[in-house]
């Protein structure tokens, strides 16, 4: 569940899609005997789903849309989230998710019927809905993000309860007013990487800093979008 599939998973996965290939009496794509020669006997190699989805065979391969320009880095993919969490929830429902991904296929210059973009939809719920409600979370979408763009998954490493979220915030909204600033968020942030330097690099500070800030409204990062990035749990 880290956002992508490295060492046994992955040769897992080469040997299945070995094999499943075969059973159905087909070889390998040249794309894919690529990908079977780059990764086959690395153990330290690591892949994504965008990555993935280029492997796979181009039909109906939908996840190749994600390659459009909209999500080419964190700070675009906040700012869809943005979009498309209309009501600040902290999840995309099925109807957000399906006026998401029309807008990506229309900005891919992609025209499908309302049955095919019901299908993709149910297909990426499916996919990225890991507790299964019918909704998907911001780190669950984040999956569509290359890996090394991918810095909301270092941050669930960083996974806070209500009760530490909360001195926290309380601690760097230092006057008091409700949201942090970017002042406010470049402290936090800097807190973080010395405190868990296993999932976050100080070097990256700028971009986290950048990626978060394009979830907030007009330079307040209020409580509720803060919680989405530090994984903030209920109890």
């Amino acid at each position: 569940g880290n956002g992508y599939m490295d060492g046994k998973e992955l040769q897992n996965f080469i040997q299945e899609l070995q094999q499943a290939r075969k059973k159905a009496g087909l070889d390998l794509t040249p794309e894919m005997k690529a990908f079977v020669d780059q990764y086959g006997k690395a153990t330290d190699g690591k892949i994504g789903i965008v990555e993935l989805a280029q492997v796979l065979p181009t039909e109906e391969n939908f996840l190749l849309f994600f390659r459009c320009q909209q999500l080419k880095s964190s700070e675009d993919f906040m700012q869809t989230w943005r979009k498309y969490d209309s009501d600040h929830s902290g999840f995309i429902d099925s109807e957000e998710l399906k006026s998401f991904l029309k807008d990506l296929l229309q900005k891919a210059n992609k025209q499908i019927e309302d049955s095919k973009l019901t299908e993709y939809t149910e297909i990426m719920l499916r996919m990225f809905d890991a507790n299964n409600d019918g909704k998907l979370e911001l780190t669950e979408l984040a999956r569509l993000l290359p890996v090394q763009e991918n810095f909301l998954i270092k941050f669930q490493g960083v996974k806070m309860c209500a009760k530490e979220f909360n001195k926290a915030f309380e601690m760097y909204d230092q006057d008091g007013n409700g949201y942090i600033d970017e002042n406010e968020l470049d402290a936090l942030l800097k807190d973080l990487c010395e405190k868990n330097k296993k999932e976050l690099d100080i070097n990256n500070l700028a971009t986290y800093k950048k990626s978060i800030m394009a979830l907030s409204d007009g330079g307040k990062l209020y409580r509720a979008e803060l919680a989405l990035i530090l994984c903030a749990e209920e109890n």
